[in-house]
């Protein structure tokens, strides 16, 4: 999971964790930091050529981002649950998203949307 500019800006880390906490979700590791262009650029390859991907790396480059690694029995599934849908108007009541997020740009969290794609975002992050 990565807390995003806009939550890092507005002082929700906190927050976020004791949500993340109270999920069941374990805490294994976190830092805190700030991405440059290219850092961003590579974490969101995927969207390359698409035409939010200019916009998504100036905002991630914005600000500091907490990515960490969670544990949890069904971790995946279960955090893309807690934080609702990508566009915060159209999250679930009582998610994360939906709670805190300014639009579908500036959504305050990063999930993981498979265990693969978990294993390569860690990994990304904390290689050392």
């Amino acid at each position: 999971m990565i807390i995003k500019p806009d939550a890092t800006d507005r002082r929700f880390i906190g927050r976020i964790i004791d949500r993340l906490e109270k999920a069941r979700f374990q805490v294994v590791q976190m830092r805190m930091l700030r991405l440059t262009s290219a850092e961003a650029r590579r974490f969101y390859a995927v969207h390359e050529g698409k035409p939010f991907l200019d916009d998504l790396v100036e905002f991630m480059v914005s600000g500091r981002v907490v990515p960490m690694v969670l544990e949890k029995e069904n971790a995946v599934a279960d955090l893309r649950d807690l934080i609702g849908a990508t566009d915060p108007a159209r999250a679930a009541c009582g998610t994360i998203r939906q709670e805190i997020a300014l639009d579908v740009q500036r959504n305050s969290v990063h999930a993981s949307d498979s265990d693969e794609n978990a294993a390569i975002e860690i990994a990304f992050f904390f290689s050392d």
